[in-house]
């Protein structure tokens, strides 16, 4: 049985750059950090691996591979986002602190946007009340709406 996430890895430009957005700015503590000489494939390399400490024991962790092609981008916040929980005081200061992409508020929970040095979009969340059992598939509906979206999708792709 999987007990929980150990960590989300992405790739990142410069290891420091990243490491005072995530340690400096958010507050996650630099918790380990590897260099790695060769592949697990055996292929020789340069490349830091960084892990940066979340409140629930996980952690959030960067592969600088300067010597491996990457394409950093912008990402849509649909393609790609970190969403990170906090609390309500931890929600206001870093709005404020930082320059907000826009602030959203779901229904279940409020969030504020940032982009990191990577283009990476990281979106700090706090639960509101009614969280719970609207993530709660026994009454959410969560898997009929995504059979209808299925279904949906169906007859779009059959109607052209």
């Amino acid at each position: 049985m999987i007990k929980g996430l150990h960590h989300n890895a992405y790739r990142c430009r410069d290891a420091e750059e990243t490491r005072r957005f995530y340690e400096d700015f958010l507050g996650l503590p630099l918790a380990h950090t590897l260099e790695i000489r060769e592949s697990m494939s055996g292929r020789k390399t340069e490349t830091l691996h960084t892990f940066y400490k979340l409140g629930d024991g996980s952690y959030l962790a960067f592969f600088e591979a300067p010597d491996m092609d990457f394409e950093f981008k912008r990402q849509h916040d649909y393609d790609l986002h970190i969403a990170l929980e906090v609390e309500k005081a931890v929600l206001e200061k870093k709005f404020a602190e930082g320059k907000a992409r826009g602030v959203s508020d779901h229904g279940f929970i409020h969030s504020i946007y940032f982009r990191d040095p990577n283009g990476y979009v990281i979106e700090l969340t706090m639960k509101m009340p009614g969280h719970d059992q609207a993530m709660d598939p026994a009454v959410n509906s969560a898997r009929a709406k995504l059979d209808r979206w299925q279904a949906a999708k169906k007859q779009t792709v059959a109607g052209k």
